[in-house]
């Protein structure tokens, strides 16, 4: 009964040494797959704000370019957005008038670059369709762009637009 008295206390220290492990190897794996669903939202949500975000800003019609660009700008980073709208007042809707442009821009296609739950950078490939007084029948002008984007509680901003 010695021997058996001294395996009870070791095969309880095992018991315990197994259990331990066990949950945390549970506590690791749940974190990481937490970790893992965290950044695949923020790449499938950070798409979908660029993919937006872009095509509003490029798309405006010189009938009501003053109105329809800013509502666009209220998706940016602050920093962004002024100087967005300092843009827009200073360059594209007086150019817009006087050519009187319309554009339509569309994402054509869209790729994560990088991404994690507060920062993404998305490349998108667009199409804008310009048409204007000298040119009505229309023009296509494919482009691809970085998108650099901010999670702000939630919510998708886009912090820089860079064609390449």
């Amino acid at each position: 009964m010695t021997s058996r008295g001294n395996r009870l206390p070791i095969l309880t220290a095992v018991a315990a040494v197994l259990l331990v492990a066990a949950v945390a190897v549970g506590v690791f794996t749940g974190i990481r797959f937490w970790n893992d669903r965290q950044a695949e939202q923020a790449r499938s949500a950070s798409v979908d704000a660029a993919r937006h975000t872009v095509s509003a800003m490029f798309t405006y019609d010189f009938n009501n370019v003053d109105t329809q660009l800013p509502k666009a700008a209220e998706a940016l980073t602050p920093s962004f957005k002024s100087d967005y709208l300092k843009l827009i007042d200073q360059a594209i809707a007086p150019g817009a008038k006087q050519k009187q442009l319309t554009v339509q821009a569309t994402t054509q296609a869209a790729g994560v670059v990088s991404a994690d739950r507060s920062h993404a950078v998305v490349l998108l490939y667009l199409n804008q369709v310009t048409t204007s007084k000298d040119s009505p029948q229309g023009t296509v002008t494919p482009s691809r762009v970085r998108v650099s984007l901010e999670n702000d509680g939630g919510h998708w901003l886009v912090g820089q637009v860079t064609p390449i």
